[in-house]
């Protein structure tokens, strides 16, 4: 088992991150870098992933940039109050790229279970999701996202990563349609637990899934709901689709 280390960014530019993964990418396809997971928060900033269709860009930011980046997917959201995680190491052999965006979801699936959240992976989707149903008073809710992936492997060595809504402010996510999904909707931990939990609440917990999952050791799968087809996926594609 390769050493892994993690770095505590802070809150970085969207582009400035870019180019420190890029950087940090290198090194370790270089072999010059342990295998690193940067740790980050962005400033609102949309991005584009390589499938993102024109009118599927919002037609107002409010402000934050919309910026095309070479993960697969489609459009996604970043902002305070969502941790940012990516992952930078060479996959071991007998770990395909399936496998290790299984085990991406898994860390945010235990993540949630430690906040009393139950969360599921949707066969076909990628990230992590609630189901959908009615709360006690009657209102229905769509099935909603609260952990999203969005990858690049070179060199078998990956980039970019995942994205955990704890308390972000879902008013920027009514301004495009999340990864191109129309039938489902986005949601916070925090709305989930029913009280505030925080970037700094969450992150260590994220830290310590995160590295028990990339420890390459087997593991018990989460849950799953019924499969549903992801737009942003096409069998010709070697990304992992979004939502980073």
């Amino acid at each position: 088992m390769s050493e892994l280390r993690f770095v505590d960014v802070g809150t970085i530019d969207y582009l400035d991150a870019w180019e420190l993964q890029k950087q940090v990418h290198q090194r370790v396809v270089d072999r010059e870098d342990p295998d690193t997971v940067l740790l980050l928060e962005h400033p609102p900033t949309y991005t584009a992933g390589k499938r993102t269709k024109p009118e599927d860009r919002p037609a107002d930011p409010g402000g934050a940039p919309v910026i095309d980046v070479d993960r697969g997917g489609e459009v996604t959201f970043h902002g305070p109050g969502q941790i940012v995680a990516y992952p930078i190491v060479r996959l071991p052999e007998k770990v395909k790229v399936v496998d290790f965006v299984r085990r991406l979801e898994q860390a945010m699936i235990l993540t949630c279970a430690e906040f009393g959240v139950t969360v599921y992976r949707v066969p076909g989707r990628s990230g992590v999701w609630l189901p959908a149903g009615e709360t006690p008073d009657g209102v229905r809710r769509l099935e909603r996202k609260v952990g999203a992936i969005g990858l690049r492997v070179s060199q078998h060595v990956t980039m970019h990563g995942i994205a955990l809504n704890c308390d972000v402010d879902l008013g920027w996510y009514e301004r495009f349609v999340p990864c191109g999904i129309s039938d489902a909707g986005v949601t916070t931990l925090s709305i989930e637990a029913g009280r505030e939990i925080g970037n700094a609440e969450a992150m260590p917990v994220l830290h310590e899934t995160i590295a028990e999952m990339l420890s390459w050791r087997d593991y018990e799968p989460g849950p799953s709901l019924e499969p549903k087809p992801d737009p942003a996926k096409t069998p010709r594609v070697p990304l992992l689709s979004p939502s980073l």
